[in-house]
């Protein structure tokens, strides 16, 4: 029982001498403080500089997450946008297959230069076959386009209304590409007895000729030759 009593005493005592050591410290001269408020000022200077470091390295560690996080979304939109131009260049794959299949099925429809005089003729077959007198069978100016030649042909016609559909059916019936454009159907006022006049200028096509694609090579090395 004394010595519970002792060591009460001893402790209040060496806490008496430690808040004695705190008392009356001089912030200027923190050499000559007493070795508690001293030590004090030690551990607490480490455990700040500890704090600082361990804030320092958080911030690090969170500014790279931060990274890797904002890089995994990037990768994932760049994976994401890749997947779609392959799916895209699949499709387009095969339009363009496509697209040459049908461009392959018009080239098979269009004449060479040889051949035109075969197509005018059947043109001019196709009126003659239902019935109908050409006024005007006039072939224009040759439009040489990059990948082909136009030829324009203005035609005038007298027949029947049944005669004249008939006509324009049979040439969108023709093997070769031949459109009828700026139809004009009036009466007739002339001296022949058909009861109707068709105006309109037919288009045909053909395919370039050797020459012409070499002019045409030859021109668009020109500057400001090919648009």
């Amino acid at each position: 029982m004394a010595t519970s009593k002792l060591s009460k005493i001893d402790l209040n005592g060496a806490f008496q001498d430690i808040s004695a050591q705190f008392r009356g410290l001089n912030p200027n001269d923190p050499g000559a403080w007493p070795a508690w408020p001293r030590n004090t000022v030690y551990v607490a200077a480490f455990l700040l500089t500890l704090g600082l470091g361990w804030y320092a390295w958080l911030s690090g560690t969170r500014d790279e997450l931060t990274s890797a996080q904002q890089q995994e979304v990037t990768l994932r939109q760049e994976y994401k946008n890749k997947l779609e131009q392959a799916v895209s260049l699949d499709l387009l794959k095969a339009q363009k297959a496509q697209v040459q299949q049908y461009v392959a099925l018009l080239e098979k429809q269009l004449p060479s230069k040889a051949e035109m005089d075969a197509l005018l003729s059947d043109i001019n077959q196709a009126g003659i076959g239902r019935g109908l007198q050409f006024q005007l069978f006039k072939p224009g100016q040759v439009d040489v386009k990059p990948y082909y030649a136009e030829l324009p042909i203005s035609i005038k016609l007298d027949g029947g209304y049944t005669d004249l559909a008939g006509f324009a059916t049979d040439i969108a019936k023709l093997s070769r590409i031949v459109t009828l454009n700026n139809i004009s159907l009036t009466a007739n006022t002339g001296k022949t007895g058909a009861p109707m006049v068709m105006d309109a200028t037919a288009k045909t096509f053909r395919y370039l000729d050797a020459d012409e694609i070499a002019a045409q090579a030859k021109q668009a090395k020109k500057p400001g030759g090919a648009k």
